[in-house]
């Protein structure tokens, strides 16, 4: 596993949810502005960042969907994309993080979101990420 500012002890979670969800290859921790915040040891570095763009990408276009066409709030409880050769579930996980997992074509989507699902219940609290300031002397006057 990789952290960048998250505890070191997701880096177990991610790894047992990998290990006792069948057909899961991939698990990461993202910020909603598609910082990569923990991922699972077998995405390199350029990947973690790629996924990391892509699902920050989901779920604001899900969240898009939800203001248009769902109450009004923008909520969204996951997003679950299928494609020719596995899956991409992602779900909300903390103020402001978003916990992903790509699973092979053949894992069941059930499984995967419940385990999922079961991770963020647990440590939820552990899984939030504040939103990013700008620095001092940045702005534009």
């Amino acid at each position: 596993m990789q952290t960048t500012t998250t505890d070191n002890s997701l880096n177990w979670l991610l790894q047992g949810l990998l290990e006792r969800t069948p057909g899961a290859r991939h698990a990461l921790v993202l910020s909603r502005d598609g910082l990569k915040l923990c991922w699972s040891e077998h995405l390199t570095l350029d990947l973690a960042d790629q996924l990391s763009a892509i699902c920050s990408g989901i779920q604001a276009l899900a969240q898009g969907a939800s203001m248009e066409f769902g109450d009004g709030t923008g909520g969204v409880r996951q997003s679950m994309t299928e494609f020719h050769g596995g899956l991409l579930f992602i779900v909300e996980a903390g103020a402001g993080a978003h916990l992903a997992v790509v699973a092979g074509e053949d894992a069941d989507p059930g499984v995967v979101g419940h385990q999922m699902m079961e991770l963020v219940e647990q440590i939820g609290d552990h899984l939030r990420a504040e939103p990013r300031t700008e620095a001092p002397g940045s702005g534009t006057s």
